[in-house]
């Protein structure tokens, strides 16, 4: 049993660690685009600040794909491909008229281990979710996420999406 716990923190501390780095450019220019799913960036980008009012919004860019997979449950899956210089992802949210889940990144850390419904971030960061019962299924409302920089700013991406 002990050995289970010290896998589980050093995979927590792997995606930590994963997580934080996501806004740090490298020096040689090389960009890892492994797993990527095309999209139309026009689309799926919608910057806001805490205030509500639109910034660059070349500055974040986060896929959803709900693709329909061949798994038990209902789920979408999500990408951060583009995030604020200095940000990192702190919290998701799923906000509609009947339900309304909050994750922070260590809880979807938790989820990505154990399978609980709500955001899940498994592996070593490479897959990201939302896992949701069939009672929220057609269910239309907005996904958000949210970056904090390390002076407490905060950036929001959101899109308009019903749970298939």
């Amino acid at each position: 049993m002990n050995k289970m716990k010290l896998i589980y923190v050093c995979a927590t501390m792997l995606v930590l660690l994963l997580a934080s780095a996501c806004g740090v450019k490298s020096n040689d220019g090389y960009t890892n685009n492994a797993n990527v799913q095309p999209t139309d960036p026009a689309k799926d980008t919608n910057a806001v600040n805490a205030g509500g009012s639109v910034e660059n919004e070349d500055d974040i860019l986060i896929i959803v794909d709900q693709t329909p997979k061949p798994i038990e449950g209902n789920s979408f899956d999500f990408v951060v491909k583009k995030l604020p210089e200095g940000y990192a992802l702190a919290e998701m949210q799923w906000i509609s008229d009947k339900s309304k889940v909050i994750n922070t990144v260590q809880e979807a850390i938790a989820h990505g281990g154990n399978g609980e419904d709500g955001f899940y971030i498994s592996g070593n960061g490479q897959f990201s979710g939302f896992f949701y019962p069939d009672s929220m299924k057609g269910e239309e409302g907005k996904v958000t996420f949210i970056f904090r920089n390390e002076q407490g700013k905060e950036r929001t991406w959101q899109k308009s999406i019903t749970l298939k």
